[in-house]
């Protein structure tokens, strides 16, 4: 565990201090996502180094972390990111491999270029060319992958893309984070013209370019995501799918339950899409089903880890690992796959106890392992943050939500 959440100049002090036998990973920012990723890696002996731009997530309590600190923010200032990384890789005497687990810390790794850090996973046009979601859906429609009916708002007048899609209708955003942090979300539904125009003009005012799609009738609980690593030049992409099979809330709101599924469609759609775009590196591909379709539809590709990525650890695909390993002289193999589940345990009892129209999908016996912590030996059971023997980010979690403490994150 890292013993202080330094400073950026505490941070170049204390990595400087140490030494490694390999490259340390740099994972930002530092939470959720952040503390998966980083015990993936710590499974295999990669040092962590987590950054974020302060000390309110919750992976730097974790003992997978070997040290925390803060850089600039690349929203920010960009060059203060590039500078401030490059100091800290200097300091630990060997490149470094950049883990960003949102998306601008993946544009900050991409579009800035730090010297001193390995990248697994595409340049920023790469990324540009899966994460612009109009470029996104017109390789769906050349490749004939099921796609939401969508407009962009500038390009088609607001009242015309109303007129085609009817209400209720989806806004969201070309790109997610000044939508975000306008409007504390990704996706807005809204009822009615005046209320379309209202977000419009409020996306406006935040610079915030974006798009309005239909509600497509989705089955509830049968969100699907391929979560792979593809590597670079043509090798053999580790994909596991998985089902959001549990939202909270329940709708539009964050998996947190999630379990393998074997969707063909779904994986065969998804590696088309991405092999496509020439994008390599880890990657989640979203899709849910549309009832009146009978069939998936691609919503979105997340170039970086996400919030259930341990799940694919468990099913035997470690894809931080093998992202990792692609860039430097470490050594990964796959485990034989099995069957998984992962569950975020704070917003599934959230979800639990005040939502009377959900009953729990979980076993005794796999309550039971979880309150045991014999699921961490087992097979088949894993989870978000929970983990006894590793107890640090728990009580993160436990504190933020008895304080007034505030981390933003989408997951």
């Amino acid at each position: 565990m890292a013993d202080t959440f330094h400073d950026t100049d505490g941070l170049v002090d204390a990595v400087a201090a140490a030494s490694f036998d390999r490259p340390p990973a740099l994972v930002a920012n530092a939470h959720i996502t952040g503390v998966s990723v980083a015990r993936a890696l710590d499974a295999h002996d990669v040092p962590v180094i987590a950054l974020d731009r302060n000390g309110d997530g919750v992976a730097p309590t974790s003992d997978a972390v070997a040290f925390a600190g803060a850089v600039t923010y690349p929203l920010d200032d960009a060059d203060g990111f590039r500078a401030d990384v490059e100091r800290v890789a200097d300091a630990a005497g060997t490149d470094c491999v950049a883990f960003a687990c949102m998306d601008e810390w993946v544009r900050g790794f991409a579009e800035t270029e730090p010297e001193g850090v390995r990248r697994p996973f595409s340049d920023a046009e790469g990324i540009e060319r899966v994460l612009d979601k109009a470029n996104l859906y017109a390789l769906c429609e050349e490749l004939g992958v099921p796609y939401p009916e969508t407009y962009r708002v500038g390009e088609t007048p607001v009242d015309e893309a109303a007129e085609a899609l009817g209400f209720p209708l989806v806004v969201k955003p070309a790109h997610k984070r000044k939508f975000e942090e306008a409007f504390g979300t990704n996706v807005i539904e809204v009822e009615d013209r005046d209320e379309l125009h209202d977000t419009v003009a409020a996306a406006d005012e935040a610079d915030a370019t974006v798009l309005l799609q239909e509600k497509v009738p989705v089955e509830t609980g049968a969100d699907t995501s391929l979560a792979s690593y593809v590597p670079p030049e043509g090798g053999e992409p580790l994909a596991v799918v998985g089902n959001a099979a549990v939202r909270f809330p329940r709708g539009f709101g964050t998996s947190c339950l999630v379990e393998t599924v074997d969707e063909p469609a779904v994986r065969e759609r998804a590696l088309s899409v991405l092999e496509e775009t020439g994008y390599h590196g880890i990657s989640e591909s979203e899709f849910v089903y549309d009832q009146d379709r009978e069939e998936y539809v691609l919503l979105d590709i997340n170039t970086r880890p996400w919030k259930w990525i341990s799940m694919t650890v468990e099913a035997g695909a470690n894809l931080p690992m093998a992202a990792y390993a692609s860039v430097t002289d470490a050594e990964y193999e796959p485990e034989d796959r099995r069957d998984a589940r992962w569950v975020y345990l704070r917003d599934y009892l959230n979800l639990a106890t005040t939502d009377p129209t959900f009953w729990d999908v979980l076993s005794r016996e796999e309550w039971t392992s979880l309150v045991s912590g014999a699921f961490e030996s087992e097979r088949g059971l894993t989870t978000g943050v929970y983990r006894p023997s590793d107890p640090g980010p728990t009580a993160a979690v436990i504190e933020t939500e008895l304080t007034d403490r505030e981390y933003y994150c989408s997951c």
